[in-house]
């Protein structure tokens, strides 16, 4: 029997799905290219020093009954002594359930949390009896898709009619003795729960209020996903401070990344990292992996190699597109989630840049980069400031929309004062060249004298209809007074 290990081509691949958060099923991700350079700064999510793992973390908390949601959040920030909190949507004092609690950088995932579907139980009281127990799921059913609603009375928000979505919903039980229904919904951000029990009473013809109720889900966290007390909490951060333990806390919080679980993923080469953070969009060169499925449009995470979060993103490109393009931008930046210069900086090491730098220090150029007195005439002649030409290049679409909004008397102005200079110049066109050119000037400057004169009119007759009208005003009040 032969026992010898023979050669292969094929190496065994990895088994990556159960590697943690942004990281999960790396291989089925699209290599864009293998060649990088890695750099020795930034970690994985979960082996964050603790103080910078608090900072970018999240805290799946079950909120108690009766403290306001504000109240909760003012508590967590003095327990755990950090700058900021910010949670993922208000619970009423009496409501239980999800309320997602984001420390210091993940406040800035609060406003995508916020805008996300949302799952309750809730437990509705009739006021009488049904003739059959089928009717409250049958009403339940009816009650599905868009809805109208108003806010109730008792609101911190305008009583205005609003268009809320109840994506999906079941009836758990009914006792029919206490006229008490428990079902449960998922529903679009911002759907009120007291509104629909109030709208399912009076469709059954009994009338109904809401008794009860519980979110079990909240965006990308459910009850199941690590749910912690208040206690926990504050028990966690006492046995970190007395006894210098830290995984009890490191239970309680999460990385911010557990929230973007659910985004289509961009990986970027890590010289790349530092740009996005200071708000560049990301280009082709540096793209390293993407996920397939990808659609112009679409919402994207930006993630680093180690599978740090860098920033949310819209998608430039699709997934087709990306495979085959050799240039063009990925993704504009929507949210940078990162902190700047937490990877070195790694732009402006180009010849031309380098040169600048060079002429700055000179005095060729002065501190920001602009010519000055001493600034060579090749550099004028030769250097192109893209920035200048991004500026011109935003500010086209207004100057052809203000061109649009011309009113009916300016364009009139304006045939005038082409036919004068068209007349000048055909009585000028015997005589020199340079003669030719300066009528066309002073043309173009009569028809600038002509359309401000024209808008100084238009102002002054604006101005004398105000003072009418104020004064006819005032003529009334008068007399009423009289």
């Amino acid at each position: 029997m032969d026992y010898s290990i023979k050669p292969q081509s094929t190496a065994p691949a990895a088994d990556t799905s159960d590697w943690p958060l942004l990281l999960k099923d790396w291989d089925k991700l699209i290599a864009r290219t293998g060649h990088y350079t890695p750099i020795p700064v930034g970690s994985t999510p979960l082996a964050r020093d603790i103080r910078s793992y608090i900072q970018s973390g999240v805290i799946n908390l079950d909120k108690p009954a009766n403290p306001s949601s504000h109240e909760v959040v003012a508590w967590i920030k003095r327990i755990l002594r950090v700058e900021k909190t910010g949670h993922s949507g208000t619970l009423d004092p009496k409501v239980t359930g999800c309320l997602i609690v984001c420390i210091d950088r993940a406040t800035r995932l609060v406003k995508s949390q916020q805008g996300a579907g949302k799952e309750y139980v809730c437990i509705v009281k009739l006021h009488d009896a049904l003739k059959d127990n089928k009717e409250l799921a049958r009403g339940l059913e009816t009650l599905t898709g868009a809805l109208f609603q108003r806010p109730p009375l008792i609101s911190a928000v305008k009583r205005q009619l609003r268009v809320r979505t109840i994506y999906e919903s079941k009836l758990f039980e009914f006792d029919a003795e206490r006229q008490l229904g428990v079902f449960w919904a998922s529903c679009e951000a911002g759907t009120y729960m007291r509104t629909l029990c109030v709208h399912l009473g009076m469709l059954l013809g009994v009338g109904g209020h809401m008794q009860e109720l519980r979110r079990v889900r909240s965006g990308a966290l459910s009850e199941s996903d690590n749910l912690v007390t208040l206690h926990d909490v504050m028990d966690a951060q006492w046995v970190y401070d007395n006894n210098r333990d830290e995984t009890y806390l490191r239970h309680c919080i999460k990385p911010l990344e557990t929230l973007l679980v659910g985004y289509k993923r961009v990986v970027v080469k890590d010289s790349a990292v530092n740009a996005v953070c200071y708000g560049a969009k990301l280009m082709i060169p540096g793209l390293l992996r993407f996920e397939k499925g990808i659609e112009l449009g679409d919402e994207v995470v930006l993630i680093t190699t180690k599978g740090e979060a860098i920033a949310l993103g819209i998608a430039q490109m699709s997934s087709v597109d990306l495979t085959s393009c050799d240039h063009g931008v990925v993704a504009k930046i929507k949210r940078c989630i990162m902190e700047r210069d937490t990877y070195p900086r790694r732009w402006g090491l180009g010849p031309v840049a380098q040169k600048k730098k060079q002429m700055k220090s000179n005095g060729q150029l002065d501190k920001f980069g602009n010519p000055n007195e001493e600034t060579p005439a090749e550099w004028k002649k030769e250097y192109i400031d893209k920035s200048e030409q991004a500026d011109i290049d935003e500010k086209k679409p207004e100057i052809k929309l203000q061109v649009r909004e011309k009113t009916e008397t300016e364009t009139e102005t304006e045939t005038k004062s082409e036919t004068k200079s068209e007349t000048k110049a055909e009585s000028d066109a015997e005589g020199d060249a340079s003669m030719a050119d300066a009528s066309i000037v002073e043309g173009d400057s009569e028809a600038e004298k002509a359309r401000k004169a024209e808008k100084k009119a238009r102002k002054a007759a604006k101005k004398d209809k105000k003072r009418k009208a104020d004064d006819g005003e005032e003529k009334k009040k008068k007399k009423k007074k009289d």
